[in-house]
């Protein structure tokens, strides 16, 4: 969809007022029309054109983020932008990527703060300065640019943190995850705490880059108080620091927060949830012809139970070793026949074996 965004702005002037009655649009209505704008962003091809559709996109969506019920409101209808919210009801974080034709990314973010006098608004701003992989803490003007999926609250001392864990998709060859934290200095957000112990070290921030070829997972799960991982490692260790090349190992890590300090534990076992004894699956009914809905059980089933549905077979279970064992009993038969030797005397034997045969050649006439 080729749309002059000069033309779009002038059709969507006439029908919004960015200057007058604001405040006694419904948020629907702002949602609609924030639809409208991001589709026309998400349409562009040039990096220039997206700049220019962002502008007028990222304006009205921090007017109508200044409407008292934004910060609970859902724009379930701005498919690419995340609104991500804190579980204690206090922080909203607003952000989305806009990819640009080399591939790099470019990363817009809203943090919203409830506070007694009201919710404050804070623009998060990529930084050219600050390194893909920065050390220290951050303040608003230098920031290294993200999308964050996730927030988990936690107390340190009498001050409370956020945890979050982030995507960044970096550039044609590595996507970046992160686990990083932020504070409010007042109202003023903050980025990075000395919280996470890997092993001898404490960081104030932790980044997985990998291959883009890949996809890792890095979540938190609250059964057990921790954030678990794909553990990375490169393809070869003669690639060890070129993370384009890391990819996971098919181990996990984990970090578990204690005594305000999130502590490294590694090779821990990930364990997936279970959603309970039974679950809905779709088959063919052989009589109908007609796709059904039915209830199975969800857990194992052993095939020497009689009231299973395949039930009552005669099964023993076979490791893998034993398999091993089975065929080198095969061969080694095999090769016990094919040693024997022949007892007859060979000079007694026909030139021609078989039943009612001599050993005589016939000459054809």
């Amino acid at each position: 969809m080729k749309v002059s965004v000069f033309v779009f702005t002038m059709l969507l002037l006439g029908n919004i007022s960015f200057s007058q009655g604001i405040d006694n649009t419904a948020i629907s209505q702002k949602e609609d029309s924030l639809s409208i704008m991001l589709n026309v962003l998400r349409s562009c091809q040039k990096d220039k054109a997206k700049d220019s559709a962002n502008t007028l996109f990222k304006s009205y969506l921090l007017q109508t983020l200044q409407l008292p019920e934004a910060f609970t409101y859902s724009f379930s209808k701005l498919k690419s932008v995340g609104f991500v919210d804190s579980p204690d009801g206090e922080v909203r974080i607003v952000n989305w990527n806009i990819e640009q034709q080399d591939q790099t990314q470019k990363y817009h973010c809203y943090i919203l703060k409830k506070m007694k006098s009201g919710i404050v608004i804070t623009e998060m701003k990529e930084n050219a300065d600050t390194p893909p992989r920065p050390e220290g803490i951050l303040d608003a003007e230098n920031w290294y640019g993200a999308l964050y999926y996730k927030i988990i609250p936690k107390e340190k001392g009498a001050k409370k943190m956020y945890v979050l864990l982030g995507w960044d998709g970096n550039n044609s060859a590595s996507t970046i995850k992160m686990i990083d934290v932020l504070y409010f200095s007042g109202s003023s957000p903050k980025l990075g705490s000395p919280v996470f112990k890997m092993n001898s070290t404490t960081v104030k921030r932790v980044f997985f880059e990998h291959s883009k070829k890949v996809s890792i997972s890095v979540k938190y799960e609250p059964e057990y108080d921790r954030i678990i991982y794909d553990h990375l490692s490169p393809e070869t260790p003669a690639l060890a620091g070129f993370y384009s090349f890391y990819v996971p190992d098919l181990s996990y890590d984990a970090l578990y927060f204690k005594d305000n300090k999130w502590l490294l534990k590694e090779d821990v076992i990930g364990i997936n949830k279970s959603d309970g004894d039974k679950k809905e699956v779709y088959i063919k009914n052989e009589r109908s012809g007609k796709i059904e809905k039915v209830e199975i059980k969800d857990k194992w089933e052993s095939p020497e139970d009689a009231s299973a549905p395949a039930g009552g077979t005669d099964h023993k279970a076979v490791l893998p070793d034993e398999e091993v064992k089975e065929e080198e009993k095969k061969k080694e038969e095999l090769d016990k026949k094919a040693d024997k030797k022949d007892k007859r005397d060979p000079n007694s034997l026909n030139t021609t074996v078989g039943s009612g045969r001599s050993g005589r050649r016939h000459r054809n006439n």
